[in-house]
């Protein structure tokens, strides 16, 4: 089969292995797949990984190696990580497997990826897309439902005041993800043309250079991914308010975290989330991912692909296979 394969390079496999699903698991055939800045990560050796790229996808179950064939046929996406399922892990007893510290994570951790024409997953991961919901909104589940987790971990109040700082794919689907809650949200950021794809849903939003930096919100989004996106989110969080880190800022910068203590700001870290509140939201028409969508590349075509993700014109960059 074809494969999107990452071994210290980057490189189109015509001839990789057809994977076999092992006890409790199904084979997937691949329709299509999203390019996510982790992928682009990998190749510059985040997480030491070697294998099958990709862990965003919308799949038809062909086979399932078990008693239940329930699947068979439907169309599915999966959750990215499982667990050992040991009955002593309480994050697999509680179906948190992104916390198991034996998981194995698509494409990114001890298993192989979504970017080949097949691919395997335990069934107890994957969750059958509803009819309405078109591929091309499918394969955006696994980052609407880490926008789902914030409000999973935090309750934030109808009368509070949200601000999301950031743009990117990161931002702009959690701006949409909570204002289809109802919250009052605004979303900051550099680019008037991505601003415009949430305005154009109802999200209320303001450039950078023009937002004032007051300190009046009660929760603080941070999705720029960067050590001064940090800092400008402390500086917004009103004294006993939330900090929500929804990327990972990698920064050799110093940073002075002393308005966290003087504020009593509470830090949360955020991370991916549950699959059926986002296949609920799609499913409802609650949000249109179609503007995101800045390309749609053959797998043959997969080394373009990625260079056009690499864009910073560029959205969302999808794979078909």
């Amino acid at each position: 089969m074809k494969a999107i394969v990452f071994d210290e390079g980057l490189k189109l496999d015509k001839n990789y292995p057809k994977p076999t699903p092992q006890k409790g698991e199904a084979l997937i055939r691949v329709k299509l797949a999203g390019i996510c800045n982790t992928d682009f990560e990998i190749t510059k050796g985040y997480m030491g990984y070697k294998g099958i790229l990709g862990h965003e996808f919308v799949g038809v179950v062909e086979e399932v190696n078990g008693e239940d064939k329930s699947l068979v046929g439907k169309r599915v996406v999966a959750e990215i990580s499982y667990g050992c399922n040991d009955p002593e892990c309480e994050w697999c007893a509680k179906k948190n497997y992104r916390h198991c510290p034996n998981r194995h994570t698509l494409g990114i951790w001890k298993k192989d990826g979504c970017f080949a024409e097949y691919m395997t997953m335990p069934t107890n991961v994957l969750f059958e897309v509803p009819d309405n919901v078109t591929d091309e909104q499918a394969v955006f589940v696994e980052p609407l439902a880490a926008a789902c987790e914030i409000t999973e971990q935090l309750h934030i109040k109808p009368m509070q005041k949200v601000v999301v700082l950031g743009d990117g794919k990161l931002g702009l689907t959690t701006a949409l993800t909570l204002n289809s809650q109802n919250l009052d949200v605004l979303l900051v950021g550099k680019h008037q043309n991505k601003l415009d794809i949430a305005k154009a849903q109802g999200v209320k939003t303001m450039l950078l250079n023009e937002f004032p930096h007051d300190k009046i919100y009660d929760v603080v989004v941070e999705a720029t991914g960067t050590a001064s996106g940090f800092e400008t989110s402390m500086a917004l969080t009103k004294p006993r308010g939330t900090l929500v880190l929804k990327s990972t800022v990698a920064s050799g910068k110093e940073l002075n975290l002393a308005p966290i203590v003087i504020d009593e700001i509470t830090v949360l870290g955020s991370r991916c989330g549950q699959f059926p509140p986002a296949l609920r939201l799609l499913k409802n028409n609650r949000i249109d991912f179609t503007p995101f969508i800045s390309g749609i590349y053959s797998i043959d075509d997969a080394i373009e692909a990625f260079e056009a993700n690499k864009s910073k014109e560029s959205i969302k960059i999808l794979i078909k296979m």
